[in-house]
């Protein structure tokens, strides 16, 4: 037996990967971070994280910092 470790690219391998699995050619194992990143979207994963402010309170901040790299 080997390990391997894989980037899938595309939804359509990880299903190719996942009907492997099924016919008990390979077994598939989630790491901590993958499954995480995997079960919920990047919306839902950061949803909260930042406090809520006002349009003219964001304005204010952006104009500040491209005055700094000016």
């Amino acid at each position: 037996m080997r390990t391997v470790t894989l980037d899938i690219l595309k939804d359509e391998a990880f299903n190719l990967l996942k009907d492997l699995e099924a016919l008990k050619i390979i077994r598939i194992k989630n790491d901590t971070q993958s499954a995480i990143i995997a079960s919920s979207s990047l919306a839902d994963k950061y949803s909260g994280v930042m406090s809520k402010q006002s349009k003219e309170e964001v304005d204010k901040q952006l104009n500040s910092l491209r005055n700094e790299w000016d």
